[in-house]
């Protein structure tokens, strides 16, 4: 069976490495990269370090309004698919990539596979939470990480097709830890000790698209008097120079990192501060406190645990979690145990129910 996949950007890079795997062994698998994420610490170096194979297609659509991004992928991916006759299209997450993939293959009487399908922030003003909800009410096969996913398509109708089959992110934690080990150098590169720092990812709109906002977050990071670790995403570091925001000195910028890079940070950090979902589930199975800079999860079972806690953009909440918010309960196996990718690959074999 001929299966192409669509990614886009780094996170569906992680997902897309132990589902490609377990494709390779049962089907004839095409790579179709959008390009959404281009430049080579937001793209290549994830192709090279998990080992997926050069994308097939690259469509280099680049940065742009989110009409214009999805606009130019749905046109280059609905060219493709006339071109491969492919038998399924897979997705993954919640990107323009993920929303013009599907809505290509739909159109065309491809089933699609949604990977991470059923999560819900419930927020309709994030554009991620647009993108999910209308790939799930197109997917014919929809792979959820959690039982509150399934839970969430149900409530909306959604029955047909629906598979818990665990986390795909898990999958590749567990494959690539050992290695982030054993392989990298960052903390040498960047002279900190394990605990002696906390980690900040920032890219979501809501916090890099609003001044104020941003404002907040950094003189919250500057408040902390601790050494924050920022790699900066590229829109993060867009807005920082048109605004002309200059973060303190104990905020250390630094450019995007590789995978293996970032869960060697994320293992030896005293706390996480994110706004990315990819990234508190990771500090969920590392056992890291995470504070995460937004009003809504769509990984609500990380803050059921305790081991995450939302804060918004408050200055006063990122203060008092950073110096009171101390999780030490057990952590359960809400996200699978790492095969997910197997059964995907296994149930996409299958036909629709």
């Amino acid at each position: 069976m001929k299966i192409v996949s669509v990614v886009g950007a780094r996170p569906q890079f992680i997902k897309a490495a132990p589902v490609s795997c377990q494709l390779r062994q049962q089907h004839s698998k095409v790579l179709l990269h959008t390009g959404q994420h281009y430049d080579f610490q937001m793209s290549e170096v994830f192709f090279r370090e998990l080992g997926i194979p050069v994308p097939d297609y690259n469509l280099g659509v680049g940065s742009g309004s989110h009409g214009q991004q999805t606009g130019a992928m749905l046109a280059g991916i609905e060219q493709v698919l006339l071109r491969e006759q492919p038998q399924r299209v897979l997705v993954y997450g919640d990107t323009n990539s993920t929303l013009a993939g599907a809505l290509a293959a739909a159109k065309l009487h491809i089933p699609v596979g949604h990977v991470e399908a059923g999560l819900r922030s419930f927020n309709r003003d994030m554009p991620e939470e647009i993108n999910r909800v209308l790939t799930d009410h197109v997917a014919d096969f929809l792979f959820c990480p959690t039982a509150t996913a399934v839970e969430n398509l149900a409530r909306e109708g959604v029955t047909a097709g629906v598979h818990l089959v665990g986390d795909v992110m898990y999958d590749a934690l567990l494959h690539s830890l050992e290695i982030a080990e054993r392989a990298s150098r960052i903390l040498d590169s960047l002279q900190v000790e394990p605990a002696s720092f906390l980690l900040a990812t920032i890219h979501r709109a809501g916090s890099t698209d609003d001044r104020e906002h941003l404002e907040a977050i950094l003189t919250a990071f500057r408040s902390t008097g601790e050494r924050v670790v920022f790699p900066v995403h590229p829109r993060t570091r867009k807005s920082l120079q048109e605004w002309g925001l200059s973060p303190a000195n104990n905020i250390h910028l630094i450019e995007p990192v590789s995978y293996l890079d970032m869960l060697l940070l994320e293992k030896t950090a005293r706390m996480i501060l994110t706004d990315s979902g990819g990234v508190q589930k990771e500090a969920y199975w590392l056992g890291v406190p995470c504070v995460t800079l937004r009003e809504e999860t769509e990984w609500v079972e990380t803050v059921e645990a305790g081991w995450n806690t939302l804060v918004g953009t408050s200055v006063e909440k990122i203060l008092d979690a950073v110096r009171h918010f101390r999780p030490a309960g057990p952590r359960p196996p809400y996200f699978g145990d790492g095969r997910a990718s197997e059964r995907i690959a296994a149930l996409l074999g299958g036909q629709p129910n």
